[in-house]
């Protein structure tokens, strides 16, 4: 007989399972609502999380009488996973650390206590259930940057999907089989060499950059970025591509101060990196300012797109800007018939891992990720001219306008002060948004069109993602590979004299902006934000490395832009930006790679 609630005549299971029920039913809408109602998203979210509140303390309260009415431990397992999956999807859509530490300690509960274990090989479903949440545990951990739990985890996916194929049908996990080829392709280029340090600003690490008193009437802080990337074959996990990754750690706080532990990795290829278990209380730092909000977009529709950045600029406060990150190739050529057919294999793992709020894995296929039949658009595909070509391609949508970016499409936005990063072939066509924005100037920074020559023989663009997202987001790291040098021959010591350098430079170039006299508005209203400024004066870096490169010397194709101009003091032919990278290059040894004038000397 169940057991039954005293003074109520429902037994005890049915109102679980009815808690149950109810959670399911607000957990299935939540997963389905669109980026760009935010508001109505919020709202929702605290209604959810209220319900599976309720269920998890209902469960840990009368555990023992929901065991003998039967619920099964892979059922709390569940609880346990959708609960890290809400704490994950809210911090997808906020960028509140706090929220991604907490859905690390459940899925860490998940793995200690081992829910899924019972009945692992006598039943699929809770074998695809175990597999699942290793998937999203997967994500969590490398957001978090925990690197030692992430290859923990790909070595517990891998074993754990060869045992189920000799267990159960093969057949039933070539689909998990991809996941772990793709994570296995992450990890590869996102080496322990990448990672020497945080990708987050560290106010341990990172320089100070006083910018002093900007010649500006207002400052504007980083509010809102929206990051986006496609590249025909471009690394990624689930839906988060390797540059995304890069722009989305570079635009956070890395927790520091009292609660930093700084670690030194072995710089082999295959080294994990990051740091040891470490519970919820020192993976957030309450003294940081909060980490700006993005939204990745995968993949997106153009209109899509269009409605999530209305949406945020509607939304973006007086001193607000928002940073739009645009990683995609523009050449026609780069996106052919023969991307359409990977894409069409990449779209089994994003089948499964198609959003990590999802609880099941979608069984149908996305008519976008589909060939189109020869004969349908075959003769719109051939007739295209490079005037087609003026934006940047998305890809997910065929070959036409539809899934082109143009720059007009983002002039009516600069009603609101945007901060562009345009990575593409074709970036150059970006700036003709400049001289006609709708109310606030615009500021660009505009990758080369073509990437340089690399010496270094495990480099190039597709295993390693954008070489100008290197440049932003670890530039010490894109210097490294440009003159040859990668993880398996960087001595520790070297590079570290490297960042300091860098970050003295820096401090400096800040400085010089600062007390400019011509320095342009656009540029002066963001030297207080700590992120811009130090994506702004990476860009100075990376222009003067590549101005100065010989390999490209004088090769305009090669040269990244911005817009409005900078200061003459710091072009890459200013004896102070031309001096730090003869710098650099006496460091790692390398002078030769770089034509100097001969007046250039060390301070």
């Amino acid at each position: 007989m169940s057991q039954q609630i005293s003074g109520n005549s429902i037994p005890l299971s049915e109102v679980y399972w009815s808690l149950v029920n109810k959670a399911d039913k607000k957990f299935s809408k939540i997963r389905d609502l669109p980026f760009y109602e935010r508001s109505r998203y919020e709202n929702y979210f605290f209604k959810v999380f209220k319900v599976y509140t309720q269920l998890w303390k209902f469960q840990q309260e009368n555990r023992q009488k929901l065991v003998e009415a039967g619920l099964k431990r892979w059922e709390i397992g569940e609880i346990a996973s959708r609960i890290a999956q809400l704490y994950y999807g809210h911090y997808m859509r906020t960028s509140d650390s706090g929220y991604l530490s907490e859905s690390y300690v459940f899925y860490e509960a998940i793995l200690t206590r081992e829910y899924f274990k019972e009945g692992l090989f006598q039943d699929l479903n809770i074998a695809n259930k175990q597999l699942r949440f290793l998937a999203r545990f997967l994500m969590v951990c490398l957001v978090l940057g925990r690197r030692e739990m992430v290859h923990q985890l790909v070595e517990q996916f891998k074993r754990l999907i060869d045992e189920c194929k000799r267990t159960f049908q093969e057949t039933d996990f070539k689909e998990w089989k991809v996941v772990a080829q793709e994570i296995v392709r992450f990890l590869k280029s996102d080496t322990a060499f990448m990672n020497i340090r945080p990708l987050r600003y560290s106010l341990v690490l990172d320089p100070n950059l006083d910018a002093g008193t900007p010649r500006a009437s207002r400052s504007l802080r980083l509010t809102d970025a929206i990051l986006s990337s496609y590249h025909c074959n471009e690394v990624k996990y689930s839906e988060l591509t390797l540059d995304s990754f890069r722009m989305l750690q570079c635009l956070e706080w890395e927790p520091s101060g009292s609660l930093y532990q700084s670690t030194v990795p072995k710089l082999g290829q295959n080294a994990p990196t990051g740091v040891a278990r470490i519970n919820s209380q020192n993976m957030t730092d309450p003294t940081l300012p909060p980490n700006p909000r993005k939204a990745v977009l995968y993949r997106p529709s153009i209109t899509h797109y269009l409605a999530v950045l209305a949406t945020i600029c509607e939304e973006l406060p007086s001193n607000g800007i928002l940073l739009l990150y645009l990683s995609a190739s523009g050449k026609i050529g780069q996106t052919s018939l023969s991307s359409l057919s990977a894409r069409s294999v990449t779209g089994i793992e994003e089948n499964i891992l198609r959003d990590f709020e999802y609880h099941t894995i979608k069984q149908e296929r996305d008519p976008s990720l589909q060939i189109t039949p020869s004969g349908d658009r075959t003769g719109q595909t051939l007739r295209q001219t490079s005037e087609d070509a003026c934006g940047l391609s998305f890809g997910s949508h065929g070959l036409t306008g539809s899934s082109y970016i143009y720059p007009s499409d983002l002039v009516p936005f600069t009603r609101k002060p945007l901060f562009l990063i345009i990575d593409s072939d074709n970036s150059t066509v970006f700036k003709s948004i400049c001289g006609a924005e709708k109310g606030e100037p615009a500021a660009l920074l505009l990758s080369p069109s073509h990437t340089p020559p690399l010496v270094s023989a495990d480099f190039s663009r597709q295993p390693s993602g954008s070489f100008f997202t290197i440049f932003l987001t670890a530039p010490v790291q894109a210097f490294c590979l440009l003159i040859g040098i990668s993880g398996s021959d960087m001595e520790t010591d070297v590079f570290i004299k490297a960042e300091k350098l860098l970050s003295s430079f820096m401090n400096e170039w800040a400085s010089t902006l600062a007390a400019s006299d011509t320095l342009h508005p656009v540029w002066s209203q963001i030297l207080k934000d700590p992120f811009l400024r130090r994506l702004l004066l990476r860009f100075i870096f990376c222009r003067a490395v590549l101005s100065l490169y010989t390999a490209v010397f004088n090769n305009k194709q090669n040269q990244p832009e911005c817009f409005p101009s900078l200061p003459e003091t710091l072009a890459p032919t200013a004896p102070a930006v031309q001096t730090a990278v003869l710098q650099m290059a006496i460091v790692f040894g390398a002078t030769s790679k770089f034509t100097l004038p001969q007046d250039v000397t060390m301070l």
